[in-house]
């Protein structure tokens, strides 16, 4: 029997601008002028200002650790002419799947007029399944192009080759 072929397949990640490269060099540099700035207030006897300047490097510090953690989550989006599935993994790796049947699925694109699609949810048999949350605008509504497309190609159906 034939594989199924694949109408139309999407990994999507939230897009981070930093590498982790990128993050030791911004920190060293941050680093470094805090200990410079702390230790002028250190020679100017103003000693408590020297530990709040380490304060502020660690709170930037956790927020890039955070930022980094949220940058783990993805969708996997994979249409077949049966078969819908999205594939949701949390940061903290717990996956969610949902399977739906594309011939009953429709696609609902929030937009606004002078901002462009502002959320995208696939509803199957009254359950909705919002996908690429995490995305711009642009790649919104690229996601949008190609998940109509393969929907409508399931619609169609496949013609298959007598062998």
């Amino acid at each position: 029997m034939e594989a199924e072929p694949t109408l139309y397949e999407a990994r999507l990640t939230p897009y981070r601008s930093l590498d982790e490269r990128g993050f030791l060099i911004v920190m060293a540099i941050v680093a470094g002028i805090s200990f410079v700035c702390g230790v002028a207030f250190l020679m100017m006897g103003a000693w408590p200002v020297f530990g709040l300047f380490g304060i502020d490097v660690l709170a930037m510090w956790l927020a890039f650790r955070v930022n980094f953690r949220a940058a783990r989550a993805r969708e996997e989006i994979t249409v077949t002419p049966s078969r819908l599935t999205v594939r949701k993994v949390a940061p903290d790796g717990a996956e969610e799947a949902t399977e739906m049947n594309p011939l009953w699925t429709r696609l609902h694109a929030e937009e606004i007029e002078d901002f462009g699609i502002q959320k995208l949810t696939l509803v199957s048999r009254g359950r909705p399944t919002e996908v690429g949350s995490f995305l711009h605008v642009g790649e919104r509504e690229a996601l949008a192009a190609g998940l109509s497309g393969a929907l409508a190609d399931a619609r169609r159906g496949i013609v298959r080759q007598a062998p």
